[in-house]
């Protein structure tokens, strides 16, 4: 019986894993940017949905990992073992490696009347860019995950 459900298990966690981040990638934090007036409230607010995805990533991931490593019938398991990797790795370099870079510029700014000079804006920028590049990864290789675990 458990080894019935461990499968249905694997599909549950690769559909909340997957739709929350690209719900929280492609969908919250664009609206929540395209509503607000305040950015910095956007951003906080943004941060936060993202913070709580990491989390979710870090948890999904591993239970994923251990579910498809006992999984050794399955024809695409190293491949999905592999993706499940990449999703992880982006998650720490892109959140928890590029994100308190970030937070730490908006936090000059904050203690600055809320105001970037050119340099800071600059960086923030760069930071930015690479964080969403990752989130493209992470989401192009979730893909790869959602087609190959059928």
């Amino acid at each position: 019986m458990l080894a019935a459900l461990i499968p249905r298990l694997r599909g549950l966690l690769i559909t909340f894993w997957v739709g929350s981040m690209w719900t929280i990638g492609y969908v919250v934090a664009p609206l929540l940017f395209a509503t607000l007036t305040d950015r910095a409230q956007a951003g906080t607010l943004a941060g936060l949905f993202f913070k709580a995805e990491a989390w979710i990533s870090l948890i999904c991931g591993a239970l994923l990992l251990a579910i498809i490593w006992t999984q050794t019938e399955h024809p695409t398991r190293i491949l999905q073992i592999k993706l499940v990797i990449g999703m992880i790795l982006c998650t720490v370099i892109g959140y928890f490696g590029l994100q308190p870079y970030m937070a730490e510029l908006r936090a000059i700014a904050a203690q600055s009347g809320g105001i970037m000079d050119d340099a800071m804006r600059s960086r923030f920028g760069m930071l930015h860019g690479a964080a969403s590049a990752i989130y493209l990864v992470q989401s192009l290789l979730a893909v790869g995950l959602v087609l190959k675990s059928k």
